[in-house]
């Protein structure tokens, strides 16, 4: 959650935003609607506001609100009861665009790896799976108009963008990468990790990796599951941004230093 964006959130902004996850509280409600009593009740009633704004832009409760839900409709769904979950979510800082798209193939490669299915267009409930859908439409589209350049915009997902900058593309989150890029990247990993082709490195590594500067060996090996040491690292990026992460926490070591070096050339 954007801080920034959090703090300048009014009253009246976190209560629609909470109420939309909890039911408010009744001292809540007649703050609302101004039929509280005393001055006393408007403070009671103004600090837990500023407890849910705190919970709003706070990444364990976003979990916690998320497991709860999917726990309660997957247990209704298979009428029983229990623990869901087999443990609670880890939180691993990315740090630049090489660490952002590395775990985003990671986990758009989850149904290969698990021999779910053996294409990435019948991943279902993956992103790669809509890019790819929308990539397709929008190829139709520009050709039926018979234009020459094709940028893949989406309203549900935060976009990677055309190298060549256009108006649209102002997201502050958007990765500065083509479509094509991210879609033979993936190809590619995938076609590296299926059985029968394990440790295969085709001779034409995407130009994405190289920009990146990723390593393909390793990069292959991480997708694979191969390396089970990078999940219990704090933050995921090159060198100089972990040093950087350190710094900003006001700490001289974090996990993660000599472990992801092994993927970043």
């Amino acid at each position: 959650m954007n801080k920034e964006t959090t703090e300048n959130w009014t009253e009246q902004d976190v209560i629609e935003r909470w109420q939309q996850l909890c039911k408010l509280p009744p001292l809540v409600e007649r703050y609302v609607t101004g039929k509280t009593k005393c001055s006393a009740e408007n403070e009671v009633a103004q600090s837990i506001i500023e407890i849910w704004r705190d919970r709003l832009m706070d990444i364990s409760w976003y979990m916690r609100m998320l497991n709860e839900y999917l726990a309660r409709k997957a247990n209704t769904e298979d009428n029983c009861k229990g623990r869901f979950w087999e443990g609670r979510f880890k939180s691993q800082a990315l740090l630049d665009d090489a660490a952002v798209l590395t775990c985003m193939s990671y986990v758009d490669l989850n149904p290969i790896r698990a021999a779910m299915t053996d294409s990435l267009e019948t991943s279902d409930f993956t992103s790669i799976q809509q890019r790819i859908s929308e990539w397709k439409d929008a190829s139709q589209t520009d050709k039926n108009k018979n234009s020459g350049t094709k940028l893949i915009q989406t309203n549900s997902k935060l976009p990677l963008v055309s190298l060549i900058k256009s108006s649209c593309d102002t997201h502050i989150h958007s990765l500065n990468y083509l479509e094509q890029d991210y879609l033979e990247l993936v190809d590619w990993a995938g076609r590296s990790i299926i059985a029968g082709k394990r440790g295969y490195i085709p001779e034409d590594v995407p130009p994405i990796l190289v920009r990146l500067g990723l390593d393909a060996e390793n990069f292959v090996q991480h997708m694979q599951g191969k390396r089970p040491h990078l999940s219990i690292t704090q933050a995921l990026g090159r060198l100089e941004k972990l040093r950087a992460y350190a710094n900003q926490l006001g700490v001289k070591f974090i996990k993660g230093f000599k472990q992801t070096q092994v993927i970043y050339q």
